[in-house]
């Protein structure tokens, strides 16, 4: 395609470029190789939860001691489960050594009375990455002890911001977002073949850094026995759309009424009237379908 400066018939030669040309040039592409690479580097940041402390971590097996260490001694001032010491599965907030925040759940010593069962579940959801979970990165399984590890997202659940709000509620747009990061977070897990959420709730949105909302990958299963048939598409749609509802309404509404609302064409009787009216008619009206 191009040809070498001899080839080049005499007299046609281009002029060639001074100096300042060739440096300018030169610093241009600088400048663009280092946005391209930022560019790079913000897509390969955000491709996984962060939560606080940066990229997600490979996941890894911790020893109790290790979680001990990090969320002193499983004391009660760690704890950050919704209803407090009364949880039958408890969550605490801790600090690994590298001084990264986690959060741990400690199950049951009924839960999960298979340590290799166990063990095989955390490893599997612990092989899902999204910018939209908060991504499961270790576990523990010593003696009767059963330990998750996630990433911790310090800003509490959509349901305390939906339901225990104390300053203002959430605002419409910021609703809308959150219905469709759910909805990225489901179709991923369903994506690699892990549909976990079969009983999705507000209280399984976690909120990360002010601005991004993520999606809790907390093994979302019931003690005992893993029972793999409960978990099917039509509970996750049906899970999914209570959450919706919630966003909707700013409360707990029963599905069977909801419903009923719906059906008989007043389904913006719904809406919570803590945002005065500040909402989209036609957005409410595709959520409710």
């Amino acid at each position: 395609m191009g040809a070498c400066c001899s080839s080049l018939p005499p007299g046609n030669h281009h002029p060639e470029p001074a100096a300042d040309d060739e440096q300018n040039h030169h610093h241009h592409n600088l400048r663009l190789n280092r946005r391209r690479r930022r560019r790079r580097q913000q897509r390969r940041s955000f491709s996984l939860g962060a939560g606080e402390g940066g990229e997600a971590p490979a996941f890894a097996e911790f020893s109790l001691d290790e979680l001990k260490a990090a969320t002193n001694g499983f004391g009660a001032e760690s704890i950050v489960s919704e209803s407090g010491d009364k949880a039958p599965n408890l969550v605490y907030k801790g600090r690994l050594q590298n001084r990264r925040w986690i959060a741990v759940k400690k199950f049951a010593r009924t839960a999960w009375p298979d340590p290799k069962q166990f063990a095989e579940e955390a490893r599997g959801v612990g092989k899902l990455r999204h910018r939209r979970l908060a991504n499961l990165i270790g576990y523990c399984c010593d003696g009767d002890d059963r330990l998750l590890v996630a990433e911790y997202m310090p800003n509490d659940t959509l349901a305390k911001h939906l339901f225990h709000w104390e300053i203002q509620t959430i605002e419409w747009a910021m609703r809308l977002k959150v219905a469709i990061y759910i909805a990225e977070a489901l179709e991923y897990c369903s994506s690699e073949g892990r549909p976990l959420y079969h009983d999705l709730n507000a209280y399984r949105v976690l909120f990360d850094e002010p601005g991004w909302k993520s999606y809790s990958t907390n093994l979302a299963y019931t003690t005992g026995v893993f029972e793999k048939w409960r978990v099917m598409p039509e509970s996750m749609i049906f899970s999914f759309g209570t959450v919706l509802l919630d966003l909707l309404s700013g409360k707990h509404i029963p599905p069977s009424h909801a419903l009923d609302m719906i059906r008989a064409r007043n389904s913006l009787a719904l809406m919570d009237s803590h945002l005065e009216g500040n909402f989209s008619k036609e957005e409410a009206t595709i959520l409710d379908i």
